[in-house]
């Protein structure tokens, strides 16, 4: 009598095995009903890794190519995708350089792809003014949303629609700039300085960074900023753009983990603190926004709209830390740079301070703000160096803005870089020339050819206490010394290719006493 040849004593991944495996040997006219029983499930097996291998083999080219036909059908010339990242691998040489060719290339309208994302870039202004402020609430409220936010998930850059427009209502810093102006500390170095000032004003904690650079906040605020848009969770993110709801439940985030679990844990405590005991004497970030909690405000249509909870408390506070510290310190070193290779800019602007705060006294608030010449420097400075490279939106339905047909889905990005930089807008457009933005330059400037701090209703919250803080900074230094180049000042100063544009080498000045 002969059985069936035990499957499990050989490998099926033996090919030269496999018939000894599916053979069933006949007891007699009867099939053993075991043997029959294996051999019907391996069958179905090899048969359905057959059909999966069919399958991937078919589909994974068609998922490599197939949103690449978007803007031929829509007529929009652009660069020329590669399967799977589509045009993502272009930002290694920096995003402001990517944009600046596709203009000189393609004109005011292109489309690009990150990953499997189109993206159409806009320089017309006339577009940019009906995606940001025309079509805001209906069309374009939005950005877009990688999944990766981590515990900065109710972040008002990150939140859309309704609860982006309550929590943007709450955290509206109106009454922060005159109570802190008199916290500011006079420091040189830019980088201490603005971490100094955002937690100082926004938490009221003192952390003295120049003097102290081991500073916990100090040393994660600096690993929170050592991230890369080539990052490999961000990579995974754009190429499989449907994994991004299984990174926002598993909370992640391209951050360090640790760097967030350190802030979280430590604005928790302040904002514990906060609820614990009356703070009457503060008037902060952290404290406005806890207030926020026990007063309603009311909407349009009589009904209250409820405060924020913790969460969202904690979420804003980071992205107040995250947006305040490279972006102002970068401004400013642009700022010190550009008046360092202009001294005859500088010399005027020292004029003015001089005129404005006599025999050095101490800026104040409402002539601060009022200075003419000032806010003609930053903004210059604004026009070449922005504090971001793009400004970006989603289409929520489909549209079709001066002839130009955008789908829903589709991402919108302003490059702002490249459009403060059009000489159809800006005459010598690499001169640093203050005087384009003086009030009559201005009556006739199109206001949507600059946008430093992006424009409509979903502009940068922090607009005001940002240049507070950066015309503070530089009027006291400008009351005391001159910028000046030395031999290790790179001129022109090169923008490195980070996710947040600022110098590509630390920007390297001479500080000369004023003689007066």
């Amino acid at each position: 009598m002969r059985d069936c040849i035990p499957i499990d004593l050989v490998p099926l991944s033996n090919s030269h095995s496999l018939p000894r495996n599916l053979l069933c040997i006949y007891s007699g006219s009867k099939i053993n009903q075991h043997c029959k029983s294996r051999f019907f499930f391996v069958n179905v097996c090899i048969h359905l890794d057959h059909e999966f291998s069919c399958f991937v083999f078919s589909s994974t080219p068609r998922y490599g190519y197939a949103p690449y036909g978007f803007f031929k059908k829509l007529g929009i010339r652009g660069p020329k995708p590669w399967p799977f990242i589509g045009t993502f691998l272009e930002y290694r040489r920096g995003i402001h350089v990517f944009d600046m060719e596709c203009f000189q290339k393609y004109g005011r309208i292109w489309g690009f792809y990150d990953g499997r994302q189109p993206v159409m870039g806009v320089m017309d202004t006339a577009m940019i003014k009906t995606i940001l402020v025309k079509e805001c609430y209906s069309t374009f409220t939005n950005r877009r949303d990688f999944g990766l936010n981590g515990p900065m998930q109710d972040a008002v850059s990150v939140l859309e629609d309704e609860a982006w427009k309550r929590v943007r209502s709450r955290i509206h810093a109106h009454n922060i700039p005159e109570a802190t102006i008199h916290r500011y500390s006079e420091m040189l170095i830019f980088g201490p300085y603005s971490m100094d000032v955002v937690t100082s004003t926004a938490f009221s904690v003192d952390i003295d960074s120049l003097n102290q650079p081991s500073d916990p906040f100090v040393a994660n605020i600096k690993k929170m900023m050592n991230f890369s848009f080539l990052s490999p969770m961000l990579l995974i993110s754009v190429l499989f753009p449907f994994m991004g709801p299984v990174f926002d439940k598993l909370n992640l985030s391209f951050f360090p983990a640790d760097v967030l679990k350190f802030f979280y844990s430590s604005l928790k405590k302040i904002k514990d603190d906060r609820t614990k005991n009356t703070h009457n004497n503060r008037v902060d970030f952290m404290q406005l926004m806890v207030d926020s909690q026990t007063t309603e405000n009311i909407n349009e249509d009589g009904t209250p709209e409820k405060g924020l909870n913790d969460h969202e408390i904690l979420s804003q506070a980071m992205i107040f830390i995250f947006a305040g510290y490279l972006t102002s310190s970068n401004t400013l070193c642009f700022l010190a740079h550009n008046l360092a290779t202009n001294p005859e800019v500088q010399a005027a602007l020292q004029k003015e301070i001089d005129e404005t705060f006599e025999n050095k006294s101490r800026p104040t608030y409402e002539p601060l703000m009022q200075m003419e010449y000032l806010d003609m420097a930053f903004n210059e400075s604004q026009r070449l160096f922005p504090l971001g490279n793009r400004l970006e939106r989603i289409a929520k339905a489909s549209v079709e803005i001066n002839g130009v047909v955008i789908p829903k889905g589709t991402a919108i990005v302003v490059p702002v870089y490249v459009l403060h930089r059009d000489p159809a807008l800006w005459p010598e457009p690499e001169a640093f020339r203050p005087e384009r933005f003086s009030k009559v330059n201005r009556e006739t400037m199109d206001p949507y050819s600059f946008l430093p701090f992006g424009a409509g209703p979903r502009n940068c919250v922090g607009m005001r206490f940002a240049l507070l803080m950066m015309k503070l900074c530089m009027v006291e230094i400008l009351q005391n010394f001159s910028f000046v180049t030395c031999k290790e000042t790179d001129i022109p100063v090169e923008i490195g290719t980070g996710g947040i544009p600022g110098p590509k080498n630390p920007v390297k000045l001479k500080l000369v006493p004023r003689e007066y």
